[in-house]
């Protein structure tokens, strides 16, 4: 090989290596972008399903609240005439022991002779936390409402859709049960129920 060819190999192999160099820069260039395009695009699938799980919280809470609603009304004259209660006060917020704040859909309790409460949880459709929900509740009334600690203290769910073994679970732990018929809610419990007292003086 000429000296003439060495360097007309070696010229070749620098533009060679120069093109492989440019290359793989364009390439390490386009790989960068597409990655900050990538990260761009999932900020903004996140924003877009955290203000989607706003928007599902908002029509939930909506719907509970139109729930509870609906069933103060029937609620306030069954607690007021079946139970005798002269006090009815919805949506009660309470801190409970561990300083967690907790929401009592309807809190309603009569003084003198009758010395009772009632804590009335509401639900659109009941499942097993709803009734662990009201009975913790009930097991907490002496902490949560000190003032009413002398009160003998019932449970009632009143939910909109239930299944007959919810309704019977319900039941079995000394809890009334109350169900929509005709946009209004009613007791559905049988005649010798024994509610349990959870606070009994």
């Amino acid at each position: 090989m000429t000296d003439q060819e060495l360097k007309d190999l070696v010229a070749s192999l620098a533009i060679s290596h120069q093109k492989m160099a440019e290359e793989s820069a364009l390439s390490r260039k386009e790989i960068d972008n597409a990655i900050k395009e990538t990260d761009k695009a999932i900020k903004q699938t996140d924003k877009a399903i955290k203000e989607l799980s706003k928007q599902i919280g908002g029509i939930a809470n909506k719907f509970g609240s139109f729930t509870e609603g609906l069933a103060l009304p029937s609620m306030t004259k069954i607690l007021s005439k079946k139970f005798g209660m002269t006090t009815i006060n919805p949506s009660v917020r309470v801190r409970d022991k561990q300083g967690n704040e907790q929401e009592i859909d309807v809190l309603a309790y009569a003084n003198g002779e009758i010395n009772t409460a009632i804590i009335v949880e509401v639900k659109s459709h009941l499942r097993e936390e709803g009734i662990e929900q009201l009975l913790r509740q009930c097991r907490d009334f002496h902490v949560l409402f000190p003032e009413l600690a002398d009160k003998k203290l019932y449970g009632i769910l009143a939910a909109v859709d239930a299944n007959q073994q919810m309704q019977q679970k319900v039941m079995a732990h000394g809890l009334y049960f109350a169900k929509i018929h005709d946009e209004q809610f009613s007791l559905c419990v049988p005649e010798d129920f024994k509610p349990f007292c959870f606070n009994p003086r």
